[in-house]
């Protein structure tokens, strides 16, 4: 009688097996955050305009996800799913042109933390829909993250500015006269972020449905296309610059990378972690991935950068959202055991029979 092979505990545990996503989440997200840079380089060192910019890159990849996706074949979809796929491509459109505008003025570091500021839905939930008990600590984390927000404004994260400085740094705030951009700047790329987490949430309601989601998910970003064509048509026409022609090699990564990292790529990665690692946007697993490379950035690009400034920052931040999602951590906890539960539940059915 042969009896079946043991599997090994290591290959059998949920770590070992989530190992390979955990790589690919990192990477895709290090990859977008290169994307940003690239844009905010060419961005500032060309003049070139930020809706042009935007719409030139979501034109091909609009075309790539149609015809990778190809919604119009399958199932047909019904109204109720396209309607508000069109309506979530005008809210895309929109925080598009927030992120762009935001990007510009703010750097990619403080535009890339004031992502999470989509967190604070997470305390509109509380109180609009009668969970009494955790709006106080939904409060205290959108205190934190209004905190972390305005120490990022008063440039903590940036070596000229920060408390936490040395003879060099001191030096090199002497010999500059930049000031330091306050909060009425930081608004930008704040609603920028909710909206982003918005987009998000119109997405899951649409559909639960990975395939269908991905197909509804081209259709938002032909819709957004559409929707900031006028607008890129306008900004033309009122005299945006255009990039030279010496500069054509590194415009061309700006864009290439924009496209498929920071626009198409960016997708099937936190897809992938929604779906199997059960790690949404708005988390503190997700800063502290996002905040690994934003420093191998920063350092990369020469920016004007403190470590321990941009470590406390994200630390009352990542704090903030952690109050914040309370309620919906909780939530995704319940669902990740019953998930887990299930899965054992069918290997006990499933076990091998003796031959």
């Amino acid at each position: 009688m042969m009896s079946p092979k043991p599997i090994s505990e290591d290959r059998g545990s949920p770590h070992f097996r989530q190992a390979p996503l955990q790589i690919i989440h990192i990477l895709g997200n290090f990859l977008r955050i290169w994307s940003v840079y690239s844009m905010y380089n060419y961005l500032t060192h060309t003049g070139a305009s930020v809706v042009l910019f935007i719409f030139s890159c979501l034109v091909p990849a609009s075309v790539v996800l149609l015809l990778m996706q190809k919604p119009w074949k399958g199932r047909p979809l019904s109204n109720t799913q396209v309607v508000p796929s069109i309506i979530n491509g005008g809210v895309t459109a929109l925080y598009f042109i927030l992120w762009g505008k935001g990007l510009k003025v703010c750097g990619p570091l403080r535009t890339l933390l004031a992502e999470y500021s989509g967190a604070v839905l997470g305390v509109l939930s509380a109180v609009l829909y009668g969970q009494r008990r955790h709006v106080w600590k939904k409060v205290g984390g959108l205190i934190a993250m209004l905190a972390a927000f305005y120490l990022l404004s008063e440039g903590w994260a940036m070596a000229r500015y920060s408390p936490f400085k040395f003879g060099d740094d001191l030096q090199s705030e002497v010999e500059t006269e930049e000031k330091v951009l306050g909060m009425k700047e930081m608004v930008l790329p704040i609603l920028a972020g909710i909206l982003s987490a918005l987009r998000r949430v119109i997405g899951r309601r649409v559909s639960l449905k990975n395939q269908l989601k991905r197909r509804l998910h081209a259709l938002t970003i032909a819709s957004a296309t559409c929707f900031l064509f006028p607008v890129a048509m306008w900004d033309t026409i009122i005299g945006s610059t255009s990039a030279s022609s010496n500069n054509l090699t590194f415009s061309l990564w700006a864009f290439l990378s924009t496209i498929f990292f920071g626009i198409i790529l960016i997708f099937y990665v936190e897809s992938i972690a929604e779906e199997r690692l059960h790690m949404v946007f708005s988390s503190p697993r997700h800063l502290a991935v996002a905040g690994a490379c934003i420093v191998i950035m920063e350092i990369s690009y020469k920016m004007d950068f403190s470590l321990p400034g941009f470590l406390l920052c994200c630390l009352i931040l990542g704090f903030g959202i952690y109050e914040a999602t309370s309620l919906d951590r909780s939530r995704r906890e319940s669902f990740q055991k019953s998930d887990l539960s299930d899965s054992v539940g069918d290997q006990v059915q499933m076990s091998p029979l003796p031959t």
